[in-house]
């Protein structure tokens, strides 16, 4: 087991990285607050996992929420049955919320805990790898709108995060491939080093050997938190994490939430802001060809959806958390392992890439 740190002063959290955690009750317990916990999960995660969880919480007064599973439920009307279940039993302010499940889970669990009581405390403990190695990391706590993805909600921080490793056995090759994009923008925006290390093991972590996931995982979080730390509320440096995201977001709302899983949409976002770097001039042809080369071997998209049109996607990027004062700034790369906050690129570009880099283009 790996216990890793996210320091933010007096609410600085740990994060355990290992295999067996969920049923260990030593990991939950200093974490708790009060007596009453409630468990977030979806119909998906829950056959797996819930009794083993509760079975850890047999000190407290636990009980669980099922909740449908896909990010079209990802909505405010979703978290209004965890403010329901909540108000019906009883919770006050020292309740702790537990999110048992994916990045939806975290997501929606997170921002009913910043919300219920104007904040209650809650943990992540993270089932899928994008959730395990991002989402879970760094309390951003939200929901989707259909207009534009993520854009209300609030920073609230979990009191730990539990990454059990063995819930990823129980991963699908396509959610386990969409965790994987958010390990290689970790290298794109921050480690050289790193990228070149997922190259070399690209495979192994296919196969999920566990030693090679673990450590993809560590150092993912390692980036995450340092980053955290030092831009907690995202006014500069932590939006690098938003690498691809801007197009990625673009696709998820475009296409309908739940078409492309985020990791997906996330990929092609990554090639798109590499063309576009390569077009402005900031890095070669061979480095956007070996970050595509990467992306197809995690078995992830590296075109945008044929159906959307370029103009569509520029109008659905300007509904971002990025733009202000109507400006909108993408995070592009001038190196691998180097990535910049920046507005100063040519729109007639971001159109030509938009459609030279489309399916069947």
């Amino acid at each position: 087991m790996n216990t890793l740190s996210v320091d933010l002063g007096e609410r600085s959290y740990p994060i355990y990285i290992g295999g067996n955690l969920i049923s260990d009750p030593q990991y939950l317990a200093p974490h708790i607050r009060g007596r009453k916990v409630m468990v977030v999960s979806n119909e998906t995660v829950a056959p797996l996992y819930l009794d083993m969880l509760m079975a850890a919480l047999s000190e407290f007064d636990a009980s669980s929420l099922i909740l449908p599973d896909g990010e079209e439920y990802k909505t405010l009307e979703t978290v209004n049955r965890i403010f329901d279940a909540l108000l019906e039993q009883h919770y006050d302010r020292h309740a702790t919320l537990i999110a048992l499940g994916g990045g939806v889970i975290g997501d929606i669990t997170g921002f009913a805990a910043a919300t219920y009581q104007r904040g209650i405390n809650f943990i992540q403990v993270p089932t899928t790898l994008l959730a395990q190695v991002d989402s879970s990391v760094g309390g951003k706590t939200g929901v989707n709108h259909p207009l534009g993805k993520n854009m209300i909600g609030a920073f609230h921080q979990p009191q730990c995060v539990i990454s059990d490793t063995d819930t990823l056995d129980t991963l699908d090759d396509r959610e386990l491939s969409a965790g994987l994009a958010e390990v290689i923008k970790y290298g794109l925006i921050n480690d050289k080093g790193f990228f070149s290390w997922l190259e070399d093991n690209m495979q192994l972590l296919l196969q999920r050997d566990p030693h090679t996931l673990t450590r993809a995982i560590q150092l993912s979080c390692q980036h995450k938190a340092d980053i955290v730390a030092a831009d907690e509320k995202e006014q500069g440096k932590r939006a690098l994490l938003n690498l691809g995201h801007t197009f990625g977001h673009a696709i998820e709302t475009g296409m309908g939430y739940g078409r492309w899983l985020h990791g997906e949409a996330v990929a092609a976002g990554m090639l798109l802001a590499a063309a576009l770097s390569n077009a402005m001039g900031w890095i070669k042809a061979s480095d956007v060809a070996r970050i595509e080369t990467l992306l197809k071997l995690a078995g992830l998209p590296v075109r945008a959806p044929s159906s959307m049109s370029a103009q569509q996607f520029v109008d659905l990027m300007s509904v971002d958390k990025k733009v202000i004062d109507g400006t909108m700034r993408l995070v592009l790369l001038q190196d691998i392992g180097h990535a910049i906050i920046t507005d100063e690129f040519d729109p007639d570009r971001v159109l030509e890439i938009l459609d030279e880099y489309r399916e069947n283009a």
